[in-house]
């Protein structure tokens, strides 16, 4: 089995899960609830080594994942369907799945909302002026409204990397460079 063979069966599952909870969250009127959970479970996953591990790694058993996963979504007062689908994914040992599910649930989210999510990648943290101004220039020129996902990279040196759909604007300086570099590889 190759990678993006394996990478497909986990977005495939991920997806179902992410479609159950999503319907009921929308039938309960929990959508905004639903996307603060999904926030702070990614924040803990990004956060916690320690719950990566515990949901990546086959050491743990069924019953040491669904114990951890299920202390984890108490203390952050999950939803309840949140809290069981986690608790099912424990027991079917498909707790690996929940970065790609909470991905998924945040397409669906920002999809039923009206929006589209802008990964942009910057060498320096952007300010809540600078990511407004981002959100309403997208918007300007996608016609709907932007969320932004930021990320920091050091190594572009300057400028963004704009993700939008299958779009992708690369201002960085190290981009620059590159094809700088490239340019005068063929002068040569």
């Amino acid at each position: 089995m190759d990678v993006s063979e394996s990478a497909s069966i986990s977005s495939g599952i991920a997806g179902r899960y992410a479609s159950a909870v999503f319907d009921i969250a929308k039938e309960n009127q929990e959508l905004s609830q639903l996307e603060a959970n999904l926030d702070d479970l990614a924040g803990a996953l990004e956060a916690s080594e320690d719950l990566r591990a515990v949901i990546n790694s086959p050491v743990y058993s069924r019953d040491a994942q669904g114990a951890a996963i299920a202390a984890v979504a108490d203390k952050m007062g999950m939803l309840p369907t949140v809290k069981n689908v986690l608790a099912l994914m424990a027991s079917k040992r498909r707790l690996f799945v929940v970065p790609h599910m909470i991905a998924t649930l945040r397409e669906k989210i920002a999809e039923e909302k009206g929006e589209v999510t802008a990964d942009v990648i910057s060498a320096v943290a952007l300010s809540d002026a600078q990511s407004a101004k981002l959100s309403e220039t997208l918007k300007a020129n996608i016609g709907r409204d932007v969320k932004i996902n930021a990320s920091v990279d050091e190594s572009l040196i300057g400028g963004l990397v704009v993700k939008v759909g299958s779009k992708m604007i690369d201002t960085s300086i190290r981009s620059k460079l590159n094809s700088l570099q490239n340019a005068m590889k063929e002068v040569g």
